[in-house]
């Protein structure tokens, strides 16, 4: 399972796959529906990669738990809608990851991560191979230092240079 440019945003529904750079940010593309969008600097994005969800022994990274349902549920949508109540989907989290921390991992997690992991099975994402995430960390390195020099570029061309002035 690759995930390396795989996005989660705040504010949108779904994923998003990264494309490329812009001048104030990065071009995404919708997992759900195909469309492009802009994400500027101040988003609130994330890397599926970089995200975990905390258990009694240690964080355990989203990719494993989305190969663990890959693994129940043999490459299949999961067997519990995203849209069940909170019971069902506890238990059904349950069987995933037995160990995870019911105090830090709430149900609007759960109902996440099960949409999540539908939407990349619908697009073929999903295996029950070993977790790709190799560059996962110089990947968002790249990509923050990139739209940072870009904002810097854009900050140091917009501002024009103040006339000194004797006193």
């Amino acid at each position: 399972m690759n995930v390396e440019k795989i996005l989660a945003i705040a504010g949108k529904p779904g994923l998003f796959e990264l494309k490329l750079q812009t001048r104030s940010g990065f071009l995404a593309e919708s997992l759900l529906d195909g469309k492009k969008i802009t994400v500027g600097m101040r988003s609130n994005v994330s890397l599926l990669s970089e995200i975990s969800m905390y258990t009694y022994s240690e964080e355990k990274p989203l990719v494993e738990i989305m190969r663990a349902i890959a693994v129940k549920e043999n490459e299949g949508p999961t067997s519990v809608s995203h849209k069940e109540d909170n019971p069902k989907l506890i238990a059904y989290f349950k069987e995933i990851l037995p160990d995870y921390d019911a105090d830090r991992v709430y149900a609007s997690d759960i109902k996440k991560l099960l949409n999540w992991y539908n939407i990349l099975q619908a697009k073929g994402l999903v295996s029950k191979e070993e977790p790709i995430v190799e560059n996962a960390e110089a990947v968002k390195e790249e990509v923050v230092e990139k739209v940072k020099k870009e904002a810097k570029a854009e900050k140091t061309e917009k501002a024009p240079a103040k006339p000194k002035t004797k006193k």
